[in-house]
């Protein structure tokens, strides 16, 4: 290792120097991604956000990154709306695939009612549990 470089540990500041360095990268090889994100909330009766998606889409591919419906709310068709709302803002944008991760004391067996498909997984992550990793074409 040459003596004029040190690695170090370092706080979220520094987190925007790799990021910007790596999507610069990114574009030069495969392109401007074109990111955008986007959310979608469901409120309850006090106004109150009991659940949404959080996602972005960019190279023609939605990713769904964060889902969740308060258990309470659960099982009245509000995760299916909210998933159908991102992948139709995602195929206004251009997207033609999406994809997501979840674990299996999540949601995997809903993310399969909605046509997503299992194309990778890890086991034991965490312990005793799976990590799916899904795509659907939109």
């Amino acid at each position: 290792m040459d003596k004029a470089y040190s690695i170090n540990y370092v706080d979220k500041p520094e987190w925007g120097v790799i990021g910007q360095g790596i999507s610069d990268f990114n574009k030069a090889q495969a392109g401007d991604d074109s990111a955008n994100y986007l959310c979608f909330v469901l409120k309850g009766p006090d106004d109150e956000i009991v659940g949404g998606v959080i996602g972005a889409t960019f190279w023609n591919w939605l990713h769904v990154d964060l889902m969740w419906i308060r258990e309470d709310v659960r099982g009245r068709g509000y995760g299916r709306q909210l998933l159908s709302l991102a992948e139709a803002e995602a195929v206004k944008r251009g997207a033609k695939h999406a994809y997501l991760d979840t674990f299996s004391f999540q949601a995997p067996n809903f993310y399969m009612k909605q046509g997503y498909e299992v194309f990778g997984e890890l086991q034991d992550f965490p312990t005793g549990h799976q990590r799916y990793f899904m795509t659907k074409k939109l």
